[in-house]
């Protein structure tokens, strides 16, 4: 039996195409901001991705994670056409990262700390501060961030949208969170949310 081609769309396909995958367009351009950092090309992987989501949503499990799915069409069109812009992937060091730990530090600063890191140090950041740090991200980690911490998919979820083993997602998500929590403090200790220990100054009285 021949294959109609993949851009005619049967009725039904159409309806629920408009029903299910337009409501999400929110969502899939933060998403592409997080991952392109510039809103013309976040326009553009945005109409990349709804055409090719369109031109092949007959192929698309009823019942099964729309968001994910269209999310994973996006990342491959990123991959393929965007990040080519990039000579080298952003590096970020590996001590820098693996060793730092944002409860730790705010427990060496104040021992009867009790809060948790949020309400130390990002509930006295505002929304931009979060979202630069995040888009300050190396691109592998901030797209592991963006997909857990911010869009709420799971792991296997993630490994599907990524093409990447289950355990590839885990490491680049703690690294990434490591990353995140580093940028964070660094950001918090220069706005004086919480003093530096670097700078040899002693405690008041």
């Amino acid at each position: 039996m021949a294959r109609r081609p993949a851009a005619e769309l049967s009725a039904d396909d159409k309806k629920r195409f408009q029903e299910e995958a337009l409501p999400l367009l929110d969502s899939l351009y933060g998403g592409a901001l997080r991952m392109t950092r510039n809103p013309a090309d976040a326009e553009d992987l945005i109409q990349e991705t709804m055409l090719r989501a369109y031109r092949s949503f007959d192929r698309f499990e009823p019942g099964t994670n729309l968001k994910a799915w269209l999310f994973r069409i996006m990342t491959n069109a990123y991959i393929n056409t965007y990040r080519k812009k990039q000579r080298e992937p952003q590096k970020v060091s590996q001590d820098e990262v693996e060793d730092f730990d944002l409860y730790q530090e705010l427990k060496d600063h104040d021992p009867q700390f009790s809060a948790t890191p949020e309400t130390i140090v990002l509930d006295s950041l505002v929304d931009s501060d979060i979202t630069d740090a995040i888009d300050d991200l190396p691109e592998q980690f901030r797209l592991a961030v963006v997909l857990s911490d911010v869009e709420g998919f799971t792991y296997a979820e993630m490994a599907e949208i990524m093409d990447v083993p289950m355990g590839t997602v885990m490491s680049r998500l703690h690294r990434g969170r490591k990353a995140l929590q580093k940028r964070l403090w660094d950001l918090a200790r220069d706005r004086g949310i919480v003093k530096g220990t670097t700078d040899g100054g002693s405690a008041d009285g």
